[in-house]
């Protein structure tokens, strides 16, 4: 016979909730392994993110619990800090036990539930129901007792199973909280400041190049994508992006423990059950995918949906350290599973010019590669940081804009040489011959040629094996990078 032990001494404690913060700032750190000039994968966001709340909440004295609802459900807990507590913290606590199917059924345990039966093998037939004890724990077979005895649910045997579950299990949360252990020696109201990382955002730079080729120069507006897949929206928070790249390590293989799966199998054949009568999860980022790739920025920007909205503010630039942060300057909400844009330049006259090159080996045979090039100075319309990020190039035609170009560019700091990579050349060939050998030399020309109605610049980079130098070039070099170009 199982008895149940006493309630802990702890139960006892008072819990304080504090449902939701009075403000809220959210600054968004790039995806430490992707490069800057490569775009977000909506699907997994590896960035990161400093949540800072303000909360109030009424301590009662002595020992209390405050539970702190509404976190990110990307938490870390490890880097929890709270501040504003009269006595400190004594212990803290990520609670895991939000409201999932797997968790529903652990904590169902010994508890009765309603075994739903389904007749036939489509489970659309004769309904049947009748009162069982969950027996057994979230891994392996869901067994479960009945009137008949123990048996496993979902079984075969030409039915479908299904557990109904009559009540919520105390401690289940329908929101991601953290929870605080603390005490106070008199009742008094504390503000609360709590600090975290919660991993699940990510954040690029998208460019919009409009070209001017009769003027040699362009405009180039810029756009702060904010994406995050956390359950958590954070509503009217102060946002901010982080540029640069900040070494980060954790657990992510621990990761998936959130999702609340739940995976019970069979004794006679492994399957998985019918899923629990549970509330569904949040809606995946697959829309906000499918509207990065279907259309081009300066389409999407444009757009009213719940995946993608346009602000009309400029984000502000600001120093933190040898990394630059950018400020959005009014209150912004960064939604659960969804993804934000805010304007963050708007240049006009950037000198920009377009060249084709190519790395000349031994046995190059390709087309040229286009890329845009300036320097990050005002004298070219430039002069500020760059983070990097996917660009679009249009150029006129008529009365419309086409789409010339795609390509990306890494972070620039000011008065560096910009480049911007925007694909291969279709009209611009390269080809690498041998024309003479000797015991210790070997004579090669390099071919370009240009089937455009009009001239091209070419710029060809020599690339040296160990040990090898270039003598008696038929025409003086420059070097690009310590290479003969």
């Amino acid at each position: 016979m199982l008895v149940p032990a006493a309630p802990l001494a702890a139960a006892e404690e008072p819990t304080v909730v504090s449902a939701g913060p009075e403000a809220v700032g959210v600054t968004i750190y790039r995806a430490p392994d992707r490069s800057a000039d490569t775009a977000m994968n909506l699907g997994w966001l590896e960035g990161y993110a400093l949540i800072t709340e303000t909360r109030t909440v009424d301590i009662p004295a002595g020992a209390a619990t405050i539970r702190f609802e509404g976190v990110a459900g990307g938490m870390l807990p490890e880097s929890a800090l709270v501040t504003g507590l009269p006595a400190g913290v004594s212990e803290k606590n990520l609670d895991a036990d939000l409201l999932s199917a797997r968790n529903l059924y652990a904590r169902a345990y010994g508890h009765p539930v309603i075994l739903r039966r389904h007749s036939g093998k489509t489970g659309k037939g004769t309904v049947t129901e009748e009162r069982a004890v969950i027996r057994s724990g979230p891994d392996g077979a869901a067994i479960v007792q009945t009137k008949s005895g123990f048996e496993i649910a979902d079984c075969g045997r030409g039915i479908a199973d299904a557990l109904v579950y009559t009540e919520l299990p105390e401690g289940l949360s329908a929101k991601p909280t953290l929870s605080v252990r603390t005490t106070s020696t008199a009742p008094q109201r504390a503000t609360i400041r709590l600090s975290y990382l919660a991993w699940g955002f990510d954040w690029q730079t998208n460019y919009v190049v409009r070209l001017n080729p009769a003027s040699g120069k362009a405009d180039m507006m810029a756009w702060v994508t904010l994406a995050s897949s956390d359950p958590t929206s954070f509503v009217d928070a102060g946002a901010a992006v982080v540029g640069g790249k900040l070494d980060r390590e954790d657990a992510r293989e621990d990761r998936g423990q959130q999702d609340g799966e739940l995976v019970l199998h069979c004794y006679l054949h492994p399957r998985v059950p019918p899923p629990a009568v549970v509330p569904p999860p949040p809606p995946a980022p697959a829309p906000m995918m499918m509207a990065m790739e279907s259309a081009d920025i300066i389409v999407t920007a444009q757009r009213r949906s719940n995946t993608m909205q346009a602000a009309p503010v400029t984000v502000i630039e600001e120093g933190l350290g040898d990394l630059k942060l950018y400020r959005v300057p009014m209150p912004t909400t960064v939604a659960a599973n969804a993804q934000k844009q805010v304007a963050m330049h708007d240049l006009k006259g950037v000198k920009f010019k377009t060249w084709h090159t190519s790395d000349l080996w031994d046995s190059t045979d390709e087309n040229a590669t286009i890329k845009l090039r300036t320097r990050n100075r005002k004298e070219d319309g430039l002069g500020i940081a760059l983070p990097g990020g996917p660009v679009a190039v249009f150029e006129p035609l008529g009365a419309d804009l086409l789409l010339v170009g795609r390509g990306g560019m890494r972070d620039y700091a000011v008065d560096e040489d910009v480049e911007v990579m925007l694909g291969v050349s279709p009209q611009v060939h390269v080809e690498v011959t041998e024309t003479a050998s000797a015991r210790d030399s070997t004579d090669y020309e390099a071919k370009v040629t240009n089937a455009n109605p009009w001239p091209v610049t070419f710029e060809g980079t020599m690339r040296l094996n160990d040990g090898e130098k270039l003598e008696r070039p038929s025409t003086r070099l420059t070097r690009r990078f310590g290479r003969p170009t």
